[in-house]
């Protein structure tokens, strides 16, 4: 499903545990890492299809998360080029994604990458809040910084700890 201007509907899953670490996943068969995330079927809410990944991705189930909040728009990424397939109909150009933010409410035991025939990730870590907008594949990199910056305060209420992102960002350039 591709909306008018070419941008696909998606759902991006940030997942903390109880120290506020991230989940950080490893595509299989790549050297790239990212938040689990994934389409949204016809029929869908952005809800439902963000369970459904969250359990395809990282075989997790709607008990075992609270969700503690969701981006108020869409996100926006362009696909570069290179990634642009021509000859299909629709054209899809990039993706628009709502985002959530979840807490587990078990233990790691339960996440299972291979829970589908051909899993997402193959490889998997906890990192810090900000640790993600450094290390995620170019193109995505101003999503996940609109996403954690608006999701921030929900997971941090009395405000995030360490430096801000322009400063995080400047110093891990180097």
């Amino acid at each position: 499903m591709i909306d008018s201007d070419g941008f696909r509907p998606n759902v991006g899953i940030i997942l903390c545990n109880d120290d506020r670490l991230l989940f950080w996943g490893r595509r299989t068969g790549q050297d790239a890492w990212q938040f689990p995330q994934g389409g949204i079927k016809r029929d869908e809410t952005p809800e439902e299809a963000m369970y459904r990944e969250l359990n395809e991705e990282v075989g997790l189930n709607a008990d075992q998360v609270s969700i503690i909040g969701s981006t108020r728009s869409w996100l926006r990424y362009r696909l570069p080029e290179r990634y642009i397939r021509r000859h299909s109909e629709p054209l899809c150009i990039g993706q628009k994604q709502i985002w959530y933010l979840l807490k587990t409410n078990c233990g790691e035991d339960a996440f299972c990458l291979d829970h589908t025939e051909t899993p997402e990730f193959e490889e998997w870590r906890w990192v810090k809040y900000w640790h993600p907008v450094r290390e995620v594949i170019y193109f995505k990199r101003n999503v996940y910084t609109k996403a954690l910056e608006e999701l921030a305060p929900l997971l941090y209420p009395e405000g995030v700890p360490g430096r801000s992102l322009t400063s995080y960002l400047r110093q891990n350039r180097r």
